[in-house]
Parts: C-alpha cells; structure tokens; sequence
C-alpha cells in the first residue's frame, strides 16, 4: 500500500493528465500561432508586450509569465524532485544509478550536437541548452496513448529520468542563464531561505507560512539577477514531506490547466514568415531540432546501454531495447522547458522566434516517431 501511495499513484495521476495537458498545450500553440499570424495579429502581439505592475517592480505581461507564473510551475517541480529523492525511484543508488545515466546522457549528446552546428556562430551559441530539456507531462502523454502496451516500469524509468532532466534545467538556468549577480539581493535570499529551512526544522505545519515568505524569496532572487523561477525549486525543498504530498495535489490543476497553456500562448506568439521556415534549416534551426530529434534518443539508449553492458545496472523489469529507444525519442519533446530556456538565451527576436518554430517541429516528429516505436514494439498487456 506504501508503494502504491508513493509512487505508483502519483506517476498514475500525472500520466493520466498528460492526455488532457498536451492536448491544451497543442490548442493553445495552434490558437496562438494562427491569431499572431492572422489580421488581428498586432493586437495581440501588444498584450504580452503591454507592461503593469508596480514602481518596484515594473513588466510585461510576458515576463510577468515567464519570471513569475513559471516559478509556481518550478515549485511542482521541485515536490516532484524532492518526492523521488526522498521516496521515489531516485532514492536509492541502485534505483537511481539508471535513469541519472541516462539523462545525463539526454542533456550532453543534445549540447554536443547544437555546438557542434553553432561553434562559428557566436550570436547563436548561447542557445546550447534548449535541446537538452524534456517535456514530462506531454512525454508521459504518449506512453499513456499506448495503454497497456507500455510496461509500467518504462514509464517509471521516463519519469524519473524526466525529472533528472528538469533537475539539470533548473541547474543550467541558475548557473549560465543569469544576469549578473546583485550580491546584496543574494544575501538577502540566503537570509529568506535560512527561515524557511529553519521553520522545517521547527516542524512548522503551515504551508501559508512557507508561502509567505516564498514570495520574498521569489523577489530577491529576481532583483539578484538570478532567474527568478529558482526560488520555486528552493522554496519546494523548505516544504515539509507530509505538507508538499497533499501541495503537490493542489498545484497539479492550476498548474496543468492554466499557468502551462497560458505559458504556450505567450510563449508562442510569434509572426512567421517564408524566412523563419527557411531558417529552420540555419545552423540555430538545425542545432535544436537535430539535437532533440537525435541526439535525445542517442544519449539516453548510450548511456543506459553503457550501465547495462558493464553490469552497473539492469533494464527496468519487462523492457526491451527497442522500447529504451521509442522512451529517447519521446524524451525528445521539448516543448514546455525548452521553449522556457529559449526565451532566456537571446536578445534578438528573430533567433528566439527561429529556435521555438524548430522546438515546435523538433518535438512534433519526437512525439511522432516515439509513438510509432513504442506502438510496434510493444505487445498488449505487456508487464
């Protein structure tokens, strides 16, 4: 009954919404792409570039997204990382061993192959990170397609690996994606965050008096130059066990059903023309999409093959290789994190344009040619 409270339920419940969130995710993209790009298109590009707020803290509707909408998203995030590393399939070196490999290797091959396309062109390089990431909700999507053709135990293995894959975002935003550190803001950071680890250790029960000063904390990290949305993966981890189960299950709606299409509106609208199309295929375009595509399922099947062959670990119970290679090309939809990471690599328009446009395509054919392999090489009721 442990188990099942513990992993097997929630893994269950966010396979099952992955069917309801990928298909918001793919309206509110096609919503957003056809209204940018039809007569009422200035209109609405100007909404997300419409600022509001306060004197203290002035910004677009975009950015108010992105810095702080996106930071609730993060704190899910966070639970789910804290919750399998605590309880889950990465708390323990023999469950974790597998899924840390390969998604290690999910992050390098797809860098790899966008600086491999992009070393020349120092205007684009700081986009090595886009293909690194993975959409958990739309990935697990797919499996969920397949029924019981997927043994649960890939499923298990892409969720953590999903979440290693996140844990490595979260990482690479905070270290190569920030704005020049404010040293004081910082300090006052650590300060916010020492309380709340303190009220953990005092057994404070209250998830209002953790939010609270979640809020400060969301704050000064983004006046530290930090990106903002870090706070919600810190604020996770403050969280007491037994409060961040039943926290996680009152974010997963919000989450899933508005801050995420939300985030694929703003995030998608964008005027396209013949050039960004042809752009697809410059060394930007073909660095991500590439590197999703391909280098995803290449350095995820490597690395687990490599930790199999060498006796390191074994593959999870009633999986084949050719499904470790359908679960890589899933793991190949970036849309949401990647999108997100985009968004923060370039100044220039046009390149962050290009880079989502190759996301969207990049992650269409993962989704594509992973349902495919998994579908005819997978048998009904498998376990």
């Amino acid at each position: 009954m442990l188990i099942r409270k513990t992993i097997i339920n929630p893994i269950n419940e966010l396979v099952e919404s992955g069917k309801m969130v990928g298909l918001l995710l793919i309206g509110a993209t096609l919503f957003s792409l056809s209204l940018s790009n039809s007569d009422f298109g200035d209109s609405y590009l100007k909404i997300w570039g419409t600022e509001i707020g306060f004197s203290f803290l002035h910004k677009s509707i975009l950015h108010w997204i992105n810095d702080g909408l996106m930071a609730v998203f993060f704190l899910l995030v966070g639970i789910e990382i804290k919750r399998e590393l605590v309880k889950g399939e990465l708390s323990s070196r023999q469950q974790a061993i597998l899924p840390v490999a390969a998604a290690i290797g999910g992050i390098l091959f797809p860098a790899l192959i966008f600086f491999f396309f992009n070393a020349r062109h120092g205007s684009t390089l700081n986009g090595w990170a886009i293909p690194t990431a993975t959409d958990i909700a739309f990935s697990l999507g797919i499996l969920s397609l397949l029924g019981d053709r997927i043994p649960f135990s890939l499923k298990i293995f892409l969720t953590a690996l999903a979440i290693i894959d996140d844990l490595g975002a979260i990482i690479i935003i905070a270290i190569f994606y920030n704005q020049g550190i404010h040293f004081d803001m910082l300090f006052y950071s650590l300060i916010i965050l020492s309380g709340l680890i303190l009220l953990n250790r005092f057994k404070v029960r209250s998830i209002i008096l953790y939010i609270i000063p979640g809020v400060f904390l969301w704050y000064f990290i983004l006046k530290s130059g930090i990106h903002p949305t870090i706070a919600g993966v810190l604020l996770a981890m403050t969280i007491p066990a037994d409060l961040s189960e039943d926290f996680e299950h009152q974010l997963h709606k919000p989450v899933n059903y508005l801050i995420l299409p939300v985030f694929a509106l703003a995030n998608t609208s964008m005027t396209l023309s013949f050039d960004h199309i042809i752009q697809l295929f410059s060394t930007l375009g073909l660095g991500i999409m590439i590197g999703l595509f391909i280098g995803k399922p290449a350095g995820i099947t490597l690395a687990t093959w490599v930790l199999v062959r060498t006796k390191a670990a074994l593959l999870p119970k009633g999986v084949n290789w050719k499904q470790i290679v359908g679960l890589g090309m899933t793991a190949g939809i970036g849309f949401t994190m990647s999108i997100f990471i985009s968004s923060l690599s370039f100044a220039e328009e046009d390149f962050t344009n290009i880079a989502k446009l190759a996301i969207l395509v990049a992650s269409l054919f993962s989704a594509i040619a992973g349902l495919l392999v998994l579908k005819f090489t997978s048998e009904p009721n498998e376990k």
